[in-house]
């Protein structure tokens, strides 16, 4: 295939420079065949979610992200069976109830509302023209509260006990709410 007076070298590169012949028919096969294959379908929106979904992927994490992602997983582990046994407090509807005929306003306050009379105001009881009724939604736990007759006039509850712990001088109530 060489011959031996020449530089090998040499005769292998004279020899790729040689112009290949191709089949002229060749293009036109590989057009055929491309032609034929069937276009492809955009893929619906959906179908392309579930693939980019279910496709393998390789994630790396540096040694001090794989510790940060196990320490929040046993964060998770311990603190999950704790919330999954404690029940969620029964919230009970509770009713207070205060006789007073001179009143033309009377509010409820109390540590369940910030003391705040425009959050909890009472209405006359029907057919009473002296009672004054709210219904307060409760969670369980100790609650202090009292009246606020005429928007100046605080009153403890005449029907409950009174609360020991008073930080302000005025007299209020006590009421706790059991739970479940």
């Amino acid at each position: 295939m060489f011959e031996g007076g020449r530089d090998v070298v040499d005769q292998i590169v004279a020899r790729l420079r040689r112009p290949v012949r191709i089949d002229p028919s060749l293009d036109a096969r590989v057009m055929e065949r491309i032609a034929a294959l069937a276009t492809p379908r955009r893929a619906s929106s959906l179908a392309a979610a579930w693939r980019w979904l279910t496709e393998p992927r390789h994630v790396a994490l540096s040694p001090l992200g794989g510790l940060a992602v196990a320490a929040g997983l046993v964060a998770l582990a311990l603190l999950f069976p704790t919330l999954a046994r404690r029940p969620s407090p029964t919230i009970r509807d509770l009713q207070f109830v205060l006789v007073a005929p001179q009143a033309t306003t009377v509010s409820l306050i109390g540590d369940f509302n910030d003391w705040d009379a425009a959050r909890t105001p009472m209405r006359l009881a029907r057919g009473s023209g002296a009672e004054w009724t709210a219904v307060v939604p409760l969670s369980p736990g100790r609650y202090r509260y009292a009246f606020l007759v005429n928007g100046s006039l605080w009153l403890a509850d005449p029907a409950a006990p009174a609360a020991l712990d008073n930080d302000y001088g005025d007299g209020s109530s006590v009421v706790t709410v059991a739970g479940s």
